[in-house]
């Protein structure tokens, strides 16, 4: 379930076409006489001769699950032909929303060949299915429950005579998970028709409120075995609809891990905040002809910390990383956990990379160069990250400093006992003031309401103003006197668009960061959906809220007879 009790998964009963292998004689007789009958395919038999392999010597073995109305009664007719062969009552997993959780829930499959040599049979006597990506697969133990079995009496027909004893299956576990349904279907359908994430993060605990990776797939395809053309459409699409971008896309973060740098240099007394460069619109490491380009041409004149932020000035922080260097730079940025997975409830998680000289030494076996910092310090070069990771680093900003894990699973209810475990796992260690994370929350909220690079999302806010960072991730290079000219790109060659950003700005309720593939521009491409989000936020929740209290003040002041009528009616 959601956290506000929407179902998201769970059992249905449907019909399925099993084989008693006892009663049923030939099988390659059978298969053969069977398949013109219901028009059986290919990969339905090749998939029927493999559970065999697997199945215990007694247990029937499905042809067809989830069979149609017409399946149905077109074997109703012919039955009396293929002894062994019966239409039976099986669970199976369900998705009611279909393609809005795929990439999270994941979905459960027939046990493999594979998987079934090393299972327990006796936990697995009861079903066919096990969980194979997502929550599904990471809960797998305690949403399958414990299977039930009888010791039985029969005469020498098999016939049953009498129970000698009965031990009851145990039911799986509830979950509850941190996700809104509601949040999750706005994410979705502000991506539709673009690849990208979103990952929405409650920084107060570390609840992750949605998880979107766009395009997707119907999880329901996969539970009673998908076709093989299906499969191999969806495997081998440019799009790549079953990758998980939000958990294992890996991209250069660009200009969204400003705002951890910009801190990054106050903790290592680099800079403060009146510190100020004056912007020529390039920087140039002594020495060296290259010229580092800033975004805007002819620069921004002088810059301090915080117009730095505002702005997204590169030639700022190009000096800013030169000055820290790649250790440094490596060792603060780690602890917004950056280079290491985050430690999230699911399954299959990248880490993405955040270089050192030690880490390209052994990577690349070479040395490490100081021009290449320059890359790194506006997010490009080795720096790689994923959405989740954007989403719990802005988290972390937003709690000023208060290290997260980030975790789906609110709570459960049912037999197996599920230690949650601690999301709070420490602080950031900063040697700067308390103050320099206010400080940096205002930078960051100059984004969109001062003259910063999403000022455009500033329109029509209600109630609430809210901090970012814009981004572009360069996908091509561009040469030193080249000119970026998208019309000559390949459009999947163009600019990745990113926006992380958390709201309110004081006492934070929600981080999100968002990514569209080749969307070009973050203040354009992501940060209207990001906005999108808070909209729904601080609008809906606020106003229910509010609705709940007043609702709970409105009956405490009534008399007790007029509180039992209302409750009553």
């Amino acid at each position: 379930y959601d956290r506000n009790g929407v179902l998201l998964a769970d059992n249905r009963p449907v019909f399925a076409l099993v084989v008693n292998r006892q009663q049923a004689g030939d099988l390659d007789s059978l298969i053969k006489r069977l398949t013109p009958a219901l028009g059986l395919s290919e990969d339905e038999v090749a998939r029927f001769h493999k559970r065999v392999r697997v199945a215990r010597r007694y247990e029937p073995v499905p042809i067809r699950t989830r069979l149609s109305e017409e399946d149905l009664a077109t074997f109703s007719e012919i039955r009396y032909a293929f002894p062994g062969v019966t239409a039976e009552i099986e669970v199976s997993r369900y998705y009611p929303q279909g393609e809005l959780f795929a990439h999270v829930l994941g979905y459960v499959s027939r046990i493999s060949e594979e998987e079934a040599k090393t299972l327990d049979p006796a936990v697995y006597a009861g079903t066919n299915l096990i969980g194979k990506l997502g929550i599904e697969k990471y809960y797998e133990d305690a949403l399958h429950g414990r299977v039930g079995y009888q010791h039985v009496e029969t005469n020498a027909y098999g016939k049953q005579i009498r129970v000698l004893k009965r031990t009851p299956p145990v039911r799986g576990t509830d979950l509850k998970l941190y996700l809104d349904s509601k949040l999750q279907q706005i994410a979705h359908e502000q991506l539709a028709g673009r690849r990208g994430a979103i990952v929405a993060i409650d920084p107060r605990n570390g609840g992750v409120l949605a998880f979107v990776s766009n395009p997707g797939f119907d999880p329901n395809l996969f539970v009673g075995g998908i076709p093989g053309p299906l499969y191999r459409g969806l495997r081998d699409h440019e799009d790549r609809p079953l990758y998980n971008r939000a958990l294992q896309g890996t991209y250069p973060p660009g200009s969204t891990i400003k705002p951890h740098e910009g801190l990054g240099a106050l903790h290592y007394g680099l800079v403060d905040w009146d510190y100020r460069i004056s912007d020529p619109g390039f920087f140039m490491l002594p020495g060296v002809n290259h010229r580092f380009r800033d975004w805007k041409k002819g620069g921004h004149g002088i810059v301090d910390l915080y117009r730095a932020i505002e702005i997204s000035c590169d030639t700022y922080f190009y000096q800013l990383s030169d000055r820290m260097g790649v250790d440094r730079f490596h060792d603060w940025m780690a602890q917004f956990g950056f280079g290491e997975k985050t430690g999230i409830d699911l399954v299959n998680e990248k880490s993405g990379i955040l270089p050192s000289v030690a880490w390209k030494r052994k990577r690349l076996k070479a040395p490490w160069y100081r021009g290449e910092m320059m890359s790194v310090g506006i997010g490009q070069g080795y720096f790689t990250a994923t959405p989740l990771q954007i989403a719990l680093s802005t988290a972390i900003i937003a709690n000023k400093g208060h290290k997260l894990r980030p975790h789906l699973l609110m709570s459960s209810q049912g037999p197996a006992r599920i230690d949650i475990p601690q999301q709070a796992t420490g602080r950031v260690q900063f040697n700067g003031a308390p103050e320099d994370w206010d400080r940096m929350h205002e930078a960051m909220r100059r984004v969109v309401h001062g003259a910063g690079t999403a000022g455009g999302l500033r329109r029509n806010l209600v109630g609430y103003e809210m901090a970012g960072k814009t981004g572009t991730a360069q996908v091509k290079g561009i040469k030193q006197n080249e000119k970026y000219d998208e019309s000559r790109l390949d459009p999947r060659h163009w600019d990745h668009a990113w926006f992380m950003g958390f709201a309110p700005v004081v006492n934070p309720t929600i981080a999100v960061a968002v990514l569209v593939e080749n969307g070009k521009h973050g203040s354009t491409a992501a940060g209207p959906i990001a906005k999108a989000l808070f909209d729904y936020a601080f609008i809906c929740w606020q106003r229910g809220q509010r609705f709940e209290r007043a609702r709970a003040a409105d009956e405490a002041a009534r008399p007790w007879a007029v509180r039992l009528l209302s409750r009553v009616w």
